[in-house]
């Protein structure tokens, strides 16, 4: 049984609500990321901060990229939903996302990246541990606006044990 957030979606004035209203402006919905990790405000509040952080350390398309190859290689449908959905829509094509999701990536150093950027892509890769374990644990199921990608990237994108992809 999926955890399930006791609170209100619409918090009181505060953090979480702050939290609550930015997801919503950049995702144009509440996830079910954001309610699972909201029952720590706090926690969730730094890991934006430490996600931010690493994500400014490289282009947006590097660490979608590493993010989603993360999630595939995690089993996390949720995180691979997510990464995949924005990288086809900004940055690849459906066949380029579904190729990652296959685990067809040429090596790092092969594809031209420095020690630096190399070490972006492992923090990347190791935050995106942390999100996807804590979703996946919790049972936080995928959000209901992954059922309007096409059926071949949300099928390549669902990676992990079966979720229903409703709304909660």
């Amino acid at each position: 049984m999926p955890f399930t957030r006791s609170a209100d979606p619409a918090p009181e004035p505060g953090l979480l609500a702050d939290l609550f209203a930015a997801d919503r402006r950049y995702w144009g919905y509440l996830p079910h990321s954001a309610t699972t990790l909201g029952v720590r405000p706090a926690v969730y509040a730094a890991w934006r901060q430490l996600n931010g952080a690493i994500k400014a350390g490289m282009p947006a398309r590097r660490y979608k990229v590493a993010t989603l190859a993360a999630a595939v290689e995690l089993r996390s449908s949720y995180c691979s939903l997510a990464h995949g959905k924005v990288l086809a829509a900004e940055h690849l094509t459906e066949d380029q996302v579904v190729a990652i999701a296959a685990g067809d990536l040429e090596p790092l150093r092969a594809a031209g990246l420095g020690d630096d950027e190399i070490f972006d892509v492992i923090l990347a890769t190791a935050a995106r541990c942390f999100f996807s374990t804590a979703l996946d644990a919790s049972g936080t199921q995928a959000d209901a606006a992954f059922n309007d990608l096409p059926d071949r990237l949300r099928d390549a994108l669902t990676v992990g044990r079966p979720r229903a992809m409703a709304s909660r």
